[in-house]
């Protein structure tokens, strides 16, 4: 049976925990995420922001307390489901030694979901900042230019929510400001929820709407 949180303003808070703690290390003060705005998650290193983010979108699980999406515990929800409304773009960056086309027909079809056209592409490539053909051998790009052509392909799949782990982590300045503003122009016009880690206090400032400030709380 389905676990469902009374709420008096479900239709505004997206993400809301109780209580959570993970490994019994790590212990967050009740933490509510509301939906279509762009939360920024700050606080020093090893304080568990990574961490939340793979909480939220069930690549780990807590070993107390509960978090809510949309009300509904997400213990109770199907994960594969979770993942897909809930997308994580980790500091990690994979792609396959090919092209850009075909890093996005891989993980198309690794999400069985037939693959956009060439004209889509080129539309998330250039809202990324990446100025590169379809052909463009991703062996041969920087680190910033992979992280560019990561977060497009991850942001084509139009999820409910959108979360970013220090995305701009391999990006200069000016690129770390054009990503971003483009992503979140878009995000708002698509009623995107997107929640960012981020340890830049400029970015911070410029582009959050609401600032969730994550405490050690255990020692």
């Amino acid at each position: 049976m389905e676990v469902k949180k009374e709420t008096s303003n479900l239709n505004e808070i997206i993400f809301e925990t109780k209580n959570l703690s993970f490994n019994n290390m790590i212990q967050y003060k009740d933490i509510q995420i509301k939906e279509g705005k762009v939360n920024f998650i700050i606080g020093k290193s090893g304080t568990g922001k990574s961490t939340l983010l793979r909480l939220f979108n069930g690549t780990l699980s807590p070993s107390d307390g509960s978090i809510f999406y949309n009300g509904n515990d997400i213990l109770q929800m199907d994960t594969i489901t979770l993942r897909k409304e809930v997308l994580l773009i980790s500091q990690s960056v994979y792609l396959f030694d090919e092209s850009i086309e075909d890093n996005f027909k891989e993980f198309y079809g690794y999400r069985d979901m037939a693959e956009p056209s060439q004209e889509v592409m080129m539309e998330f490539l250039k809202l990324c900042c990446i100025p590169f053909p379809l052909d463009k051998d991703c062996t041969t790009m920087s680190g910033g230019e992979k992280q560019r052509v990561y977060i497009a392909i991850y942001l084509s799949f139009l999820p409910k929510v959108i979360m970013l782990d220090e995305p701009t982590s391999a990006l200069d300045k000016e690129n770390s400001n054009d990503v971003i503003e483009n992503l979140i122009t878009f995000a708002k016009g698509k009623g995107t929820t997107v929640i960012i880690v981020s340890h830049d206090p400029k970015l911070t400032e410029k582009f959050a709407e609401e600032v969730i400030n994550i405490e050690r709380s255990v020692e």
